[in-house]
Formats: structure tokens, sequence, C-alpha cells
């Protein structure tokens, strides 16, 4: 069932060899473009009309009333109750442990530099509802986002029209149990705008959302193109693509496991990719016959079909572990599963993953829901360079200076130095401006135009 790659025998650079979904934001962009600037423009009237030409309703009102969110709790299965209260405990417990300290260095006597690690003061949750309903992001956003101290959280989502033009219940219940009350049921591009500029959130004008500092959450290639082109205006976590896995396996992993993980990414999306990295031809043939049995089987087998087969999954062959671990680090996965012999040494040696998981008993379904790890992580490559989601995304280093006098005194003439270097004179004089010429401290006078290498 899946495509192979054989990388046996050769010492090529994989990366660009490796299965991967094409996705061509910058297409996107230019579709989504007038949406975004009739929303900047207009307000409440373009979120209404795109709301209606895209999710076939036409709100009224924006925002969901908080009766509605805490009725939405109250309607919550007992069961799923439990799941969405235990996947927030412990998210809390891991991301609780992440939120940084101010620390203060003393440079030299009566010169210190603070690092000030200050919350984002408002922040914009995106959270999906197309191919299927994720609650659990609710959980991933605003779980760090409260750990970080953000003052004021909003959530947008998709109206619902089963749901009477609200965003899914499910959602708006895991709102209620975070305590987040701003809540709108706006999804896609227009969300995005909404979110950066702000608007009227009726026909009235009495009733605003206010714009928002940063916006997180993952969202179709719309919300990702929305996001590239208002990157500056507002702040982003990462431009989200289709959901993927990769797996590490030897001889010794259960191609019953390998298989049904392949499954679980694929049944995100039909972009999704799922792909195994193996030394394995036996494993690689087991896993495929059990893809054959398990696939007609699953809920959404017609898309877990689909991701499957196309380019972006497939069979890695390599020589032994250590080129496989060279392969996954070059395709830097969203999820790392290490399904081998001393699992633990070859994911203490990885480099390149958005989360890794480790043996055969922590598979990614896990870490979607109850391992208190996030689940919102860098996609299409972009591990090899950023992070997941984490308290520190709401966070930002600030540096505080303060120097005496004297501290200021002792190294002017290194600053005059290089200022006149750079042919920013001015910038020495600032400084030097401070110790009046009679104080006869050497770097008190301006140094002459003559030593920048300026001519008179």
């Amino acid at each position: 069932m899946l495509n192979r790659i054989d990388l046996r025998g050769g010492a090529r650079d994989p990366r660009h060899l490796l299965p991967r979904a094409q996705l061509d934001v910058s297409v996107a962009v230019e579709r989504i473009r007038p949406i975004v600037a009739a929303v900047r423009e207009h307000g409440y009237p373009a979120v209404r009309e795109a709301s209606e030409r895209f999710d076939g309703i036409a709100p009224e009102v924006l925002r969901v009333p908080t009766e509605a969110i805490a009725a939405a709790e109250g309607t919550l299965d007992g069961q799923v109750r439990a799941a969405l209260l235990e996947s927030i405990a412990r998210a809390r417990r891991v991301h609780a442990d992440q939120r940084r300290v101010d620390h203060t260095t003393q440079v030299v006597p009566g010169g210190t530099v603070t690092e000030r690690w200050i919350p984002v003061d408002r922040v914009g949750l995106y959270v999906p509802g197309g191919l299927a309903m994720y609650p659990s992001t609710v959980v991933m956003n605003v779980v760090p986002a409260q750990a970080a101290g953000v003052r004021s959280l909003v959530v947008a989502s998709p109206p619902q029209k089963d749901n009477g033009g609200l965003p899914d219940p499910r959602v708006l219940a895991a709102c209620a149990l975070l305590g987040v009350d701003e809540v709108y049921a706006v999804g896609g591009a227009q969300a995005v705008a909404m979110l950066a500029y702000g608007c009227a959130v009726d026909a009235t004008g009495s009733a605003h959302c206010a714009p928002v500092d940063m916006i997180t959450g993952p969202g179709n290639i719309w919300v990702t193109a929305a996001k590239r082109l208002l990157r500056g205006v507002v702040g982003i976590d990462a431009e989200a693509g289709p959901t993927e896995i990769a797996i590490l396996a030897d001889d010794t992993a259960d191609p019953l496991h390998v298989a049904a993980d392949l499954i679980s990414q694929a049944e995100h999306d039909p972009l999704a990719a799922s792909v195994l990295v193996t030394p394995s031809v036996t494993l690689a043939d087991a896993v495929d016959r059990e893809l054959a049995r398990l696939v007609p089987a699953t809920k959404h087998a017609e898309r877990v079909g689909t991701a499957l087969g196309g380019e972006q999954s497939g069979v890695v062959l390599v020589d032994d572990l250590a080129a496989g671990l060279r392969v996954v680090d070059a395709y830097g996965a969203e999820h790392l599963e290490i399904q081998t012999a001393d699992a633990r040494q070859w994911a203490m040696r990885v480099r390149n993953a958005g989360a890794v998981f480790v043996g055969a008993y922590s598979p990614v379904s896990l870490g979607d829901y109850c391992a208190g790890s996030n689940h919102v992580l860098p996609t299409g490559g972009c591990a090899r360079h950023s992070s997941g989601l984490s308290v520190q995304s709401f966070l930002r280093g600030v540096h505080v200076v303060e120097y005496t006098e004297e501290a200021l005194r002792e190294v002017a003439g290194h600053v005059v130095t290089l200022a006149n270097v750079e042919d920013l004179p001015a910038h020495g004089q600032a400084v030097t401006a401070r110790f009046p010429a009679a104080a006869g401290h050497p770097g008190s006078e301006p140094v002459p135009q003559s030593q920048t290498g300026a001519t008179a």
C-alpha cells in the first residue's frame, strides 16, 4: 500500500528524496487577500458575508453568548468531561514547569542587565472545525497561554449548522472548563483577519472584538495563508501544514502497532503524511499486510487510503538505524515515533522533530490528548528550526539595562570607539555629553571627526 523509497547503499542527502505533501500557500494567499482586505476596511459586514459564502451561515452576532458556553459544558458527556479534565490537568503540570523567571546579570560593578519575561497581552486562539472537531486544540492553546500569564484570551472557531450557527459544543465546553468566555463563531481567513484588525461583532456596532497581539492554533490552508499575510500585523505561532508522522522502526517493532499509528495520522486529512523509516524489509512487508487488513475497516477508510497512497507517505528503506536517524533528522517530522530496540537511546540522539515518542507504549495519539505535552507542533520540515507551542511562545524576553554614572564612565571610551568605527559619531557623543571635558576622564572628549575616516 505504501510507496517505497530505497536509500540503501548510498550516502545521498535524503532531504529532497523524502515524501512530503505539496502545499502552495503563496497561491492561497492571493485567493484570501481580498477577504482580509474587506475585513480590514469594512469589519462586521465583511466577516458576515465571508461566513455565509464559506460556511453557509450568516450570523447576526459573531460573539458566542456566555450562556451558550456554560450550557455546552452542562451538556457534555460525562466521559468526555473526565477526559478533557485529565488532559487539562496533565498539560498544566507540564507547562507550569516551562515558565521562565526574570534574571539579573551584574556585568560590572554598577552595571546590570535584567532579562524580564513578559507575556503577550492579548492572544487569539484559532480552533479548526472542518473534517474533525478539536476540543483538544482548545486545551493545547489555552493552557500554555494561561501558564505564561496572558491577560486576555479569545477563541475563534467556525460556526456549525447543526449547532445553531455556534461552534461545536465540545469546543465551547472545553472553553468553559478552561475559563475562556470570549469566543467567536468565525472560521477561516475571515477569523484570522477579525482577530488581527478587530471589528464590531454585530450590525449595531455596540460590541467589538478588540485586535489581538498574537494568533496561534492550526487550521486549513486558508487559515495558514491568512496567518502568513498578516504576520507583522500580529505575531503568529507557525504556518501549520498537513499533519505528519514518521516512525523509525526495526525488526523488534510490532507491525500492528506501526500500521495503527500510520493510520491514526492519515485519518486527519487526505494530505496527511505517514512515513515509515526502517532497515527491515521484513517489517515493511508486514506493515503493508496490516494496512491492507486495517484500512478498509477504519471509519474514515477513503480519507486514510488517500493519505497513505499519496506522494507524501511511504516507506523509506535504509541500511541501518544510524542511517535511519539521519533520514528522520533530515525529514524533521511533526511527530516522530521510535519503535526500536534501545528506543530511548536512539530517541535522545534525535535532533529534528516536533515531538518524539519513545517505545511501543508512547503512541502519537497519547501526545494528542493526554501525555501532558503540547500537540501544536511544526510541520513541513520546520522542526529543523522551530519548536512546538509552549509557554515560551507567549513570552517576550525584554532586556532592562541599568548602569550607574561610574559604570558608564568606565566603558565610555569603548562606546565612542565603536560608534566612530561605524561612522555614527552622535552615538558616542550621546555618552560623552554626560561627562563634561573638564572631568578629564579618558574618553570624555568627543573623538575628532578625522578618526572616523571622514574627510574634513
